[in-house]
């Protein structure tokens, strides 16, 4: 797994390792970031359910403003800080180990993109999604990785599914203000 482009290009990143592991492959990630390439540099990245930070890294080598890394796990944390540091991106992120869903509740920041990709069978999805609306800022866009199967709602409050994309078994899926929707529709 490595840094795809920017300021850390190529640089090899840790991650996790076991049966309960599944990181975002190379292409899917590659295919999200040609979904939101203009609208990164400048912007505020969360990355929940982080794993190894990879999508949130990737933002920050791309021009990202700042990049938040949550994850309940130690290990996950870790990894996370250590590959921040292999990258030296480090000064405009910041890493909590927290409940994704409980950390949604409480946040009192605002992002630009915002990126879910929790285990799947641990139906934290819709959780997350139903929460994520309001840390939002109203330009920004929410991005869910999910098996092609799951079917996700329409609307997460002022926030339409504006497109999907299938990458194999993977569905990436995109939610944008509805203001932006009716002007891009």
């Amino acid at each position: 797994m490595r840094v795809i482009t920017g300021s850390a290009r190529g640089r090899k990143l840790e991650q996790l390792v076991g049966d309960d592991v599944r990181p975002t492959t190379d292409r899917v990630k590659e295919a999200v970031f040609s979904i939101i390439q203009f609208n990164v540099e400048g912007r505020r990245f969360l990355d929940l359910f982080a794993g190894s930070g990879q999508m949130g890294i990737e933002a920050l080598s791309r021009g990202a403003k700042e990049a938040v890394f949550v994850d309940n796990r130690n290990e996950s944390v870790n990894i996370v800080k250590r590959n921040l540091l292999s990258t030296r991106l480090d000064k405009n992120a910041k890493v909590i180990r927290a409940d994704s869903i409980s950390y949604l509740g409480m946040c009192r920041e605002k992002f630009d993109l915002v990126f879910l990709d929790p285990p799947y069978a641990a139906g934290l999805l819709e959780q997350a999604l139903a929460k994520s609306e309001r840390v939002m800022n109203k330009g920004g866009m929410i991005i869910c990785e999910s098996p092609c199967d799951k079917v996700l709602v329409d609307e997460v409050g002022e926030f339409v599914k504006y497109r999907e994309y299938r990458y194999g078994k993977i569905k990436i899926t995109t939610y944008c203000h509805g203001d932006f929707v009716k002007e891009n529709a």
